[in-house]
């Protein structure tokens, strides 16, 4: 049986963080640059950081407002930078993981108020006193799957519709390498009473060379090849190969960059289209539709009118590949 997929550019907040607060000034730029889907930055309605709960849930309902307002589609609440600064869910202590764990259920609280029932990212680093023990390392994963189930289980309570977990770089921040990956989607969802749990492929991630990271796992179409079908949202960014530069797609960064447009959406039509023969298919259905997020993260001393400049060129950039109301094909 045929299915159909739809691809829908859309644009990460990160480039609004620590610059713009006002709700209606995110949506607002996110429209002007080209963009009506948007991913909101948890660095910008952080749980812990951000107020009390009454401030927090009243922002969001301002977001989910000033969303609508400009026509733009919050597809889901993502981890900023401020949750990689901690070990979290995998810290070898349990009270710091239980206080990650609250984190995602609160942030849970605020996905739903906003106007969106996804969320995901990183709450976790696994320390290097135990990565460097493969028993230990194999210990502290086990942990981390046994609560992304239970969080999966509390998601679907709360009316949630699906977890991310994004692939990144080092033996720290898992899953890293392409079997580590599909371990990791396979435990968390295999008799999952939850939410299902997807992976995101950023295509900037393959950056592990000092940590012995090599062949396949270093090619952003191979990991769109195997996980595109089950990643609902897929981290774009323009970058080299050794380095995870979340730089905006420009004529200048195009010129030096690794990221080919063309050759990934053919990665990942290719990945739905083979889907049924991937193992993944035993436990986690493929996605129906793919949003394809830009990530740029600007340095602190780029100026806002250069950034939108860059970022209006991206997606003008995207556009040529990806038209304004999403590309279609079936499967």
């Amino acid at each position: 049986m045929s299915r159909q997929v739809t691809l829908r550019l859309g644009l990460d907040g990160a480039f609004a963080t620590r610059r713009w607060e006002n709700p209606d000034n995110i949506m607002r730029i996110t429209r002007q640059v080209g963009f009506d889907v948007h991913e909101f930055c948890a660095d910008s309605i952080d749980p812990f950081f951000m107020g009390d709960k009454e401030f927090q849930m009243s922002l969001a309902a301002e977001i989910k407002d000033a969303a609508a307002r400009h026509g733009v589609f919050i597809c889901d609440l993502y981890t900023g930078m401020a949750t990689h600064r901690f070990h979290g869910l995998s810290h070898s202590h349990p009270a710091p993981r239980r206080r990650a764990f609250q984190w995602w259920c609160e942030a849970m609280d605020l996905a739903l108020a906003m106007g969106t029932d996804r969320l995901g990212g990183h709450v976790d680093a696994v320390p290097v006193e135990v990565w460097e023990q493969p028993d230990e390392y194999q210990k502290a994963i086990a942990r981390i799957y046994a609560q992304i189930r239970e969080l999966a289980v509390i998601a679907k309570d709360k009316g949630m519709k699906a977890l991310y977990i994004e692939q990144m770089y080092t033996p720290s921040e898992v899953p890293w390498t392409l079997p580590q990956t599909a371990e990791y989607l396979h435990a968390v969802n295999v008799e999952n009473d939850g939410v299902p749990v997807y992976i995101t492929v950023d295509v900037g991630h393959q950056a592990g060379q000092q940590y012995g990271m090599s062949g396949p796992d270093l090619d952003y179409l191979e990991w769109t090849r195997q996980f595109g079908a089950v990643s609902e949202v897929i981290h774009l960014q323009q970058t080299v190969p050794e380095s995870s530069s979340h730089w905006p797609f420009t004529p200048e960064y195009n010129e030096i960059g690794k990221v080919e447009i063309e050759p990934f959406l053919a990665a990942l039509e290719e990945s739905h289209r083979r889907y049924s023969s991937n193992p993944l298919s035993e436990v986690i259905a493929p996605v129906d539709c793919n949003y394809l997020v830009l990530e740029v993260i600007p340095s602190s001393t780029k100026s806002e009118t250069r950034l939108i400049e860059e970022l209006t060129i991206s997606g003008q950039y995207l556009h040529q590949f990806i038209p304004e109301k999403g590309l279609e094909f079936q499967v």
